[in-house]
C-alpha cells in the first residue's frame, strides 16, 4: 500500500523550520512529507487571520497526491480544523497539544476571553513574553535559543476569529497531551482530546518536535498506520 503523506502544520510565532527533526526522522523512515508556512506569521500589511490559514492549510492539502495525514501543532490544529474540512484526500489527524476547536469556538473564547498573562498584544500583533519557559522549558538550551531567535510575531486576527467547520467530526484522529505543557494545560488538552478517537501522552513541554523528536514521531508513524 501506498504511504500516506504526512503534513506538518506548525503553530502561532513558528515556522515549518520547527519540524525539522520530526520531519527529517520520517523522511529517513521513509514517509512521504510536506509542511506548509501560515500566513499570519510575520503578516504582511493585511494581517491575515485563521481563514487565511485555513485557505493555506487546504491548498497544501490539494497539492498532495494520494492520501494525507495531517499533524498540527498548538494554534495550527484551529487551522486545520477548518482548513481540512472536505478534504478528499484527508485519512487521519494528529492534534499535538493543539487546539481541536468545534465550530463556532475561538482561540480566545477557549482562554476565558481574555488573552494569557503571556502574551504581548501589540495593536493588531501579539508575541510572546516568555517564550523559552512557555515553550522550551525541557529544550536543550542551545536550540531553544535557535527556537527563540526565529520566533516571529504573529496577526492577532487568529486570536478572535472563530471556526465555521470541524474536520475531527467527520474523519479519525489523535491527540497528544504534553504533560509538561506551559502554553496550554493539561486540563485544557485533555478536554480538547475527548474530541478525538485516540490520546497519547508525552512528558514534553509544548515544544515536543524540538525536546521529543523520536517519541512525537513514533506517535505519527502509528498514526499513519
Amino acid at each position: 500500500m501506498t504511504r500516506p503523506t504526512l503534513l506538518l502544520v506548525h503553530g502561532a510565532w513558528h515556522g515549518s523550520w520547527c519540524w525539522e527533526p520530526v520531519r527529517t526522522r520520517l523522511a529517513d523512515r521513509g514517509w512521504p512529507v510536506a509542511t506548509v508556512d501560515l500566513p499570519s506569521v510575520a503578516p504582511g500589511d493585511d494581517r491575515p487571520g485563521l481563514h487565511d490559514d485555513a485557505r493555506a492549510v487546504r491548498q497544501a492539502l490539494d497539492a498532495i497526491d494520494g492520501p494525507a495525514v495531517v499533524v498540527a501543532h498548538s494554534y495550527g490544529g484551529a487551522a486545520v480544523s477548518e482548513g481540512a474540512a472536505g478534504a478528499p484526500n484527508l485519512a487521519h489527524l494528529v492534534y499535538v497539544t493543539a487546539f481541536q476547536l468545534d465550530a463556532g469556538e475561538s482561540l480566545l473564547g477557549t482562554a476565558g476571553g481574555q488573552p494569557p498573562s503571556w502574551w504581548k498584544v501589540d495593536g493588531d500583533l501579539f508575541s510572546p513574553l516568555t517564550p523559552h519557559e512557555i515553550f522550551f522549558g525541557d529544550v536543550d538550551p542551545d536550540t531553544a535559543a535557535a527556537a527563540i531567535a526565529r520566533l516571529r510575531p504573529q496577526s492577532y486576527a487568529v486570536a478572535s476569529d472563530r471556526l465555521t467547520a470541524a474536520v475531527w467530526k467527520d474523519v479519525p484522529s489523535t491527540y497528544v497531551v504534553c504533560e509538561n505543557d506551559n502554553a496550554i494545560p493539561v486540563f485544557a488538552q485533555e478536554a480538547m482530546a475527548q474530541r478525538a478517537g485516540h490520546v497519547e501522552r508525552l512528558p514534553s513541554s509544548h515544544s515536543p518536535f524540538l525536546s521529543h523528536p523520536a517519541e512525537l514521531t513514533a506517535i505519527i508513524e502509528a498514526a499513519a498506520g
